[in-house]
């Protein structure tokens, strides 16, 4: 049986566009919250048409397709008129009574301003113009893998995070809406400003760095482009996101259009062009992903955290511990081997609830899950009610029979460092 580790919270589920429903109760933003240049920016970025209006005082906008002509919309230039809460109310009714992708996502961007994140796959196309559901999947999958490899460039520079920084990483992602197109070859991120500003940027720097390495790699056939390009963000998370953005397609494409109500963020461009890979990317994308991994080195530590398993084969010598971390390194839990007298220290750290320190290093092979040469191994002291409370959330996650069992000389696996 898998047990949760101890204290460990439950995987939060993000938030999604669901039936243009992701502004809250499912009623279009109050009108008197909207401004008519952001409203009018994101008409233009979405492909509506300005055909015609007053000069200076509203603009008639109609949307891309062939039934442009069945709908449109008065949008004030300013609030300078008397009618223009007016005009902006029936324009954001109208919108909410829409139903096309288009209008849902300039809905989302005008409640939680934010920075959009598109991706596109040059896919064959199946009946009805739709996409098969392997290939819709290979495209989410792709999109939250760049989005972590994002948020884990914001807390480190590094060829390879492994588990280092995922859960704050994760948690980043939580207030990330998602809306995905029809034919399941486009997906849109609508990153709030407020919280995701600088995943934003982050991406979009490493996004370019990429390329540029990947372009210098098939001129040159050198990786030395991808180390100067960790700073930008480019990690062994970021191309492997990459190699299954671009696989079984005829190319891919990522873009980032800015919130209009917070502008462009500084040493970011403008109407920025998508970034695009195609097949022909994809061994240089490998190499560098695989190099990444080869590359960063061993992390010298010194760990606080709490004894959650321990294994050894026979009732004496050394044995393998697992910790759940508490400080020292941002990584959920390691593994180590003690020898006979710190594994017995661990065991009895472990019987009275207490904490252990060890000093070691903190390998990356393997994802930074364990602790090598680990020494000065000692309980860490504690008042009553910390003790208490850590020993509580120990035996309610440990079968106590199962610790003593492989404490005295149990077999098998060690299965629980097998992931995050």
């Amino acid at each position: 049986m898998t047990h949760r580790p101890a204290g460990e919270p439950l995987r939060a589920v993000r938030p999604h566009l669901v039936d243009g429903a992701a502004w809250g109760d499912g009623h279009p933003p109050e009108s008197g919250t909207v401004d008519p240049a952001v409203l009018t920016a994101l008409l233009h970025r979405h492909g509506w048409r300005r055909r015609g209006g007053a000069p200076a005082r509203y603009g008639r906008w109609t949307p891309p397709g062939p039934g442009a002509g069945a709908t449109s919309l008065l949008v004030p230039v300013s609030r300078a008129f008397p009618d223009s809460d007016d005009l902006l109310a029936e324009a954001l009714l109208a919108l909410s009574r829409s139903g096309t992708p288009a209008a849902r996502e300039i809905l989302v961007s005008l409640a939680v301003p934010s920075d959009e994140i598109r991706w596109g796959r040059d896919v064959p196309a199946g009946p009805g113009d739709a996409a098969s559901w392997a290939a819709e999947e290979q495209l989410r999958s792709a999109a939250r893998r760049m989005l972590l490899a994002g948020a884990l460039a914001t807390r480190a520079r590094a060829g390879y995070h492994g588990a280092r920084h995922r859960r704050s990483a994760a948690e980043a992602l939580e207030n990330v809406l998602v809306g995905a197109a029809p034919g399941g070859r486009r997906l849109t991120a609508f990153v709030p400003v407020t919280t995701g500003r600088p995943l934003a940027v982050r991406l979009h720097h490493a996004l370019y760095a990429a390329r540029e390495a990947v372009d210098y790699r098939r001129a040159t056939g050198g990786l030395e482009a991808f180390d100067t390009a960790v700073a930008a963000g480019v990690s062994h998370e970021l191309a492997d996101a990459l190699v299954a953005l671009v696989r079984g397609t005829q190319g891919a494409r990522v873009g980032i259009d800015w919130a209009p109500a917070a502008g462009v963020p500084e040493g970011c461009a403008d109407l920025a062009e998508p970034v695009e890979f195609s097949p022909g990317d994809l061994p240089a994308l490998r190499e560098a992903a695989a190099r990444y991994l080869r590359a960063e080195p061993s992390v010298p530590v010194r760990l606080t955290g709490t004894v959650v398993r321990m294994r050894r084969p026979g009732p004496r010598g050394a044995g393998t511990v697992r910790l759940r971390v508490l400080a020292g390194a941002d990584v959920p839990h390691v593994r180590m081997t003690l020898d006979e007298e710190a594994y017995r220290i661990a065991g009895h750290a472990h019987l009275l609830g207490l904490p252990v320190r060890v000093l070691g290093r903190l390998e990356s092979r393997g994802g930074f899950r364990r602790l090598t040469g680990a020494c000065e191994l000692a309980p860490v002291p504690v008042d009553d009610a910390e003790r208490d409370r850590l020993l509580k959330a120990v035996q309610e996650h440990v079968e106590v029979a199962a610790f003593f069992e492989e404490t005295c000389g149990g077999d098998g696996e060690d299965d629980g460092d097998r992931g995050d």
